[in-house]
């Protein structure tokens, strides 16, 4: 197997670095921050009329119908700059479990809306410190009760997919029996809330077993971003060592800093390896999917903890400051290293799927 991008998804990933580099500098973070706001909305309009958020949706709903590594060659690119959009939640998410358990008219209904960038929605599982998919919520005749936090994104959100059981459920959140709390949130570009339901009107999504899947495609997605997001620490990490003088020579002269970086690198390195072959289990081998992306997801996490932290100590001080731009990542990589459930839930996941693996060879 070629452990590398194709040709077009090479050229994919060029144009979509080019579209962000050019519209996320970091000054435009930071007066995202001072002005408050939740997102990019200008952004968010632009991806939509380039076709990005309906890469891996079906042409026949409004997409491209792109592979799943096409979707995450974008996740890699919007986490190498930060992007304050709701990628994640919207497309990687919502999007996906309407495509794996909505009906044909529930996706009619919403999937061009999300392809095209009119209609943004979140996912909601948890129901606070534990388990990612939590067991509080209840839908009975067509109403949902219940509280889910933290959701990403339900501030500016017109729906959302909410895992009740063993099953998933829409709901449209500006009616009454919806509540939404804004909640602290260490990523300043990235808002979380509490969504209380009471009496909510909600139509079942009728796929049912498929919610360790989607939490699977999910963690490829993040552990693309945060590939993204690990690269853009390293390098900034190694331009600053590289101009920094320290006794009059360059920082990055000396070998201590040099281990730093050289280790940075081969954690990137693995856990971009694992990434490329859980992109290709997502679309080609349901059997290989959760070993991969568990394998994805806790080597990516790795690798931007590391990246971001070492990032910020070769910075020395003056990269804990809000001037600098070490934090971005810094408080992204915090936020993504529990997104879809943190190590435990996945360690666990990679160990079951290996057992099961063997059970099956033996």
């Amino acid at each position: 197997m070629d452990f590398d991008l194709s040709d077009e998804q090479k050229m994919l990933a060029e144009q979509a670095r080019g579209l962000l580099a050019e519209r996320t500098p970091y000054d435009h973070l930071r007066g995202l921050i001072d002005a408050g706001a939740e997102w990019d909305e200008p952004l968010w309009r632009e991806l939509g009329e380039m076709g990005f958020l309906g890469a891996n949706i079906p042409e026949a709903f409004g997409g491209l119908g792109m592979s799943e590594l096409d979707l995450g060659v974008i996740s890699q690119e919007l986490g190498r700059v930060n992007a304050a959009v709701p990628f994640f939640s919207s497309i990687v998410l919502a999007a996906d479990a309407i495509r794996l358990a909505g009906s044909e008219a529930q996706k009619a209904e919403w999937l061009p809306k999300l392809a095209s960038g009119e209609v943004i929605a979140c996912f909601a599982s948890a129901e606070g410190p534990g388990p990612v998919l939590g067991q509080g919520a209840k839908l009975t005749g067509g109403k949902l009760t219940g509280t889910k936090q933290p959701v990403a994104d339900a501030g500016i959100a017109s729906v959302a997919v909410v895992q009740v059981g063993e099953g998933l459920a829409l709901v449209r959140l500006d009616q009454p029996g919806v509540t939404r709390t804004k909640l602290d949130s260490f990523d300043q570009l990235r808002s979380h809330y509490r969504i209380d339901f009471d009496g909510a009107e909600a139509e079942a999504l009728p796929g049912k077993g498929l919610l360790a899947t989607l939490l699977d495609r999910a963690a490829v997605q993040a552990a693309f971003e945060a590939v993204g997001g690990s690269e853009a620490c390293l390098a900034m990490g190694r331009n600053y060592v590289m101009e920094r003088q320290m006794f009059g020579r360059p920082l990055g002269g000396y070998q201590a800093i040099k281990h730093k970086l050289a280790d940075v690198a081969v954690a990137i390195e693995l856990a971009k390896s694992n990434a490329y072959f859980a992109g290709w289990a997502a679309e080609a081998s349901a059997d290989d999917l959760p070993a991969a992306a568990a394998a994805a997801r806790l080597t990516a996490i790795k690798a931007f903890e590391l990246a971001a932290r070492e990032n910020l100590q070769v910075h020395g001080g003056i990269g804990y400051t809000f001037e600098a731009n070490c934090h971005f990542y810094y408080r992204r990589e915090r936020m993504l290293a529990v997104i879809v459930g943190n190590r435990g839930y996945w360690a666990n996941r990679l160990l079951n799927a290996q057992s099961g693996s063997q059970e099956k060879a033996a």
